[in-house]
C-alpha cells in the first residue's frame, strides 16, 4: 500500500490540570528572543537614544500643567488656577527638557566609555 506524504498532525491534548495545549509546537520550549527583553526593552532603548527635543517637553508639560490647574480648580476659582497654570507651563517645559537633555547626555557618555 502507498504511504502518504502529508505531516503528523499533532493531537488536540489536554494534560492532568484540564488545561489544553494549543497545536503546533508543544513539544520544544520557545526559544529566548535576541537582544534581551524582547520586543519592549528594544523600544525603550530605541527611545532613550534619541536627543531630546522641545516638542516632547512642551508635550508632557502640557499633560502635567492641564492635571495642576484641574486640581487647583477643585481648591481655588478656576481664573486663580489658570493664572498659576500659564507660567507652570513655561517653567515644566524648561525644567523637563534641560532634565532630559542631562539624562541623554550621560547616557551617551557612558556608552562611549563601554559600560553599557
Amino acid at each position: 500500500m502507498a504511504q502518504t506524504k502529508r505531516k503528523r498532525r499533532t493531537k488536540h491534548r489536554g494534560n492532568a490540570a484540564g488545561m489544553v495545549e494549543s497545536r503546533g509546537r508543544t513539544g520544544r520550549a520557545n526559544e529566548p528572543v535576541k537582544g534581551g527583553k524582547g520586543k519592549g526593552g528594544a523600544l525603550r532603548t530605541d527611545r532613550l537614544d534619541r536627543p531630546p527635543t522641545w516638542r516632547s517637553a512642551a508635550n508632557r508639560s502640557a499633560i502635567a500643567t492641564i492635571l495642576f490647574v484641574v486640581v487647583i480648580s477643585f481648591l481655588q476659582n478656576p481664573a486663580v488656577a489658570l493664572a498659576f497654570g500659564i507660567p507652570m507651563f513655561f517653567l515644566y517645559t524648561g525644567v523637563g527638557f534641560y532634565t532630559d537633555k542631562w539624562v541623554y547626555e550621560r547616557r551617551q557618555a557612558k556608552k562611549a566609555a563601554g559600560k553599557r
